[in-house]
């Protein structure tokens, strides 16, 4: 197998810390396994356009819940002085939009084992 296993022996990657993750294209195959009826494609084109919808209303400064998940946000952070680690200089950085997550509480109980 070119995957390492995780601790409930599903598929995933080993990332930093030894902590697993999953990408697009192994979400797409898992929905795709685990719904025979379906055409892979067709999966494929129903994560992207999840994700493109999430982007798009992101991008045009709405929130997005997905209940018992979670919300995507976007916050707003300000301009303001920064410096620069290497010479200590101040530098100014840009008021920017930033993406921001809020898992949802059935999320974060499955996360803590309740």
């Amino acid at each position: 197998m070119s995957q390492a296993e995780t601790h409930s022996g599903k598929n995933a990657r080993a990332g930093s810390g030894g902590m697993a993750h999953m990408i697009r294209s192994e979400l797409i195959q898992k929905l795709a396994d685990e719904n025979p009826h379906l055409y892979q494609r067709d999966v494929e084109r129903i994560v992207n356009t999840i994700f493109e919808e999430i982007t798009s209303a992101m991008s045009r400064g709405d929130r997005v819940e997905l209940r018992g998940f979670g919300a995507f946000s976007v916050k707003k952070r300000d301009a303001r002085t920064g410096r620069n680690p290497r010479t200590g200089e101040a530098v100014e950085v840009e008021e920017k939009h930033v993406p921001f997550f809020k898992t949802g509480k059935l999320l974060r109980d499955r996360l803590n084992g309740k």
